[in-house]
């Protein structure tokens, strides 16, 4: 193709690629749009790039005469490889979301509107926040939180035909997948959190209780968001059933992405030391084994967040006891060291130090020589893997020298380098 000079006032200022959809803004300066709705969606102080004076999505002003110019410039130069830019869709309003909200709240129509959202939604951010603004958070939610209190009804449009047999829809299911999909404001999520002392946490624990395999991955991926934004106290009082159902989720490994949502969720509420006992009830230290022992995951990050939610669990007694009644528990945590990443080998030599400190009987004292994870300390000390994992490493084989350093389960080639 060959190349063409594109004059200057066709580009947007921030991106300088040709303007698509040029839109200007009340300090008079012309942005493309989606250029300049990604930056407002990043910018904390919501400033014109160029002025620096505050501005919002809703201020935001077609500019049909440049877009026209655009176009024309477009077609004379077709010859030369320049497609033509089609003309915009006119942007959704917050009045046309509301007018679909309301004919929402009729049971018969709210399949029907689900999917104008889903299909509105789609289209560009801007028809996201536009969606959100006008009150779905609280629309979806409801739906969601009906849906799963009672079996409804379901219409001729609640069922696919799917090779002769018919597969259930619920709305409660398309309504959590927008409101995921929304991406919603930090201010959105927190209403999630708050909504009614905890009924909406409530309702997304039905889901991953009774839910389609997509709908649990959503519903942990949505509370996963919710948690990034809540405050201390909502995390604190978690009920002992959220923690059942988040490690069920990841026992049952639904989905990649849910499962290391999942792990960042856990990661999240488990910093508190009554969060901890929860989830060493619900089951979690020997799902994490299982993690990290399933060879068919190579996934780097999962190794990492997996071992980094042992570390946390070996803070209180009950996870340490946990970890060492697993018949894999030690030599996992062993094994992860310098074979996934230097986090990870970090993390793992984190867990074996707590160990040594406040869970170190003469029979596990014992057990580590035999599984060779007082060779692989030695070795850490050979190798270059971060002075932090070293310092660990070297705290752990003093502490113990007098039961380790002897021994002729280390090799000689490792022996050598046993701390004095």
């Amino acid at each position: 193709m060959e190349e063409v000079d594109v004059p200057q006032f066709f580009l947007c200022p921030i991106s300088l690629d040709i303007m698509r959809d040029p839109v200007t803004v009340p300090t008079g300066i012309t942005y493309d749009r989606d250029s300049i709705e990604k930056w407002l969606s990043n910018a904390k102080n919501g400033a014109c790039p160029v002025t620096k004076q505050p501005i919002s999505n809703s201020e935001l002003t077609p500019n049909h005469t440049l877009r026209r110019l655009i176009q024309s410039w477009c077609t004379l130069n077709a010859s030369r490889g320049i497609e033509r830019i089609p003309t915009p869709k006119v942007p959704i309003s917050k009045a046309q979301i509301t007018q679909i909200l309301n004919e929402g709240k009729s049971t018969q129509s709210q399949s029907k509107c689900l999917r104008r959202l889903r299909s509105i939604s789609s289209q560009n951010n801007a028809n996201k926040r536009c969606i959100e603004a006008a009150g779905a958070v609280d629309f979806l939610a409801g739906i969601i939180s009906s849906n799963n209190r009672c079996s409804t009804s379901l219409s001729s449009e609640d069922l696919l035909d799917i090779d002769g047999l018919l597969e259930v829809k619920r709305p409660s299911d398309e309504a959590l997948s927008i409101l995921y999909n929304l991406q919603l404001s930090e201010e959105g999520l927190k209403t999630l959190v708050g909504k009614k002392n905890g009924e909406f946490i409530e309702s997304l624990m039905r889901v991953m209780q009774r839910g389609s395999y997509e709908s649990r991955a959503y519903a942990v991926m949505l509370l996963k968001s919710m948690f990034e934004v809540a405050e201390p106290i909502q995390v604190i009082t978690l009920r002992q059933e959220i923690f059942i159902e988040v490690v069920q989720l990841l026992h049952d490994q639904i989905s990649p992405q849910a499962s290391k949502d999942a792990l960042k969720l856990l990661a999240q509420i488990i910093p508190w030391s009554r969060n901890r006992i929860k989830a060493v009830e619900a089951g979690l230290i020997p799902v994490l084994v299982g993690l990290l022992l399933d060879c068919s995951l190579d996934s780097r990050r999962v190794n990492e967040l997996s071992l980094m939610l042992l570390e946390m669990m070996c803070h209180c007694a009950e996870g340490r006891a946990e970890l060492l009644k697993h018949g894999a528990g030690l030599a996992v945590v062993s094994k992860k060291i310098l074979r996934v990443s230097q986090v990870a080998s970090e993390r793992a030599v984190r867990i074996l130090l707590s160990i040594s400190k406040y869970s170190a009987t003469p029979a596990i004292l014992q057990e580590m020589l035999q599984l060779g994870v007082v060779a692989k300390l030695c070795l850490v000390l050979q190798v270059e893997c971060g002075n932090k994992t070293k310092e660990k490493a070297k705290a752990i084989l003093k502490l113990h020298a007098r039961a380790w350093k002897n021994s002729s389960c280390i090799p000689m080639s490792l022996l050598s380098s046993y701390p004095s």
